[in-house]
């Protein structure tokens, strides 16, 4: 049921919007290890695991993937479709599965203000965060976030 506000990605834009803007004159008692840090965990392995099969990677981009996870992708893909996509839409790992990427694809188009960042490439996860808040990490490691040597570009940067 909760998986259905996926359907929405244009609400759920605005709502990340507003949590971030709400939560930023809190970010220096929302460290790592901190008791906000343990809250902010449990709140999004419940909250993202219900509506988005969160899988802890502690590196969140739904709202550059059009609001889908793309870690629920079989290969963990983050960049895009592996070129197995079924004629119908589906995973070619687990048929009965739609693409995550297709999925994420067509939510974007339905996102006025991130709905364009599905260009980005995005840097591979770091799986040191695993199990960590993506929240506190985007508040205070964003460096950990891309490896050295990665950064973002869109399809006309390379």
């Amino acid at each position: 049921m909760l998986r259905r506000v996926q359907d929405h990605p244009h609400f759920l834009e605005r709502f990340y919007d507003a949590t971030f803007a709400a939560l930023k004159p809190f970010q220096r008692w929302l460290t790592p290890g901190s008791w906000g840090d343990r809250l902010f965990i449990w709140v999004e392995r419940h909250s993202k695991g219900a509506i988005f099969d969160c899988q802890m990677c502690g590196q969140c981009i739904l709202h550059s993937t059009g609001m889908t996870c793309p870690m629920t992708c079989p290969k963990n893909l983050r960049n895009g479709p592996c070129g197995g996509v079924r004629s119908n839409g589906h995973c070619e790992i687990k048929p009965e599965m739609p693409c995550v990427w297709v999925q994420a694809w067509d939510r974007s188009r339905r996102m006025p203000l991130y709905g364009e960042e599905i260009h980005l490439a995005q840097p591979p996860v770091n799986f040191q965060l695993k199990n960590t808040s993506a929240w506190i990490n985007d508040f205070h490691q964003p460096q950990a976030l891309t490896p050295k040597g990665w950064e973002q570009c869109g399809p006309d940067l390379g």
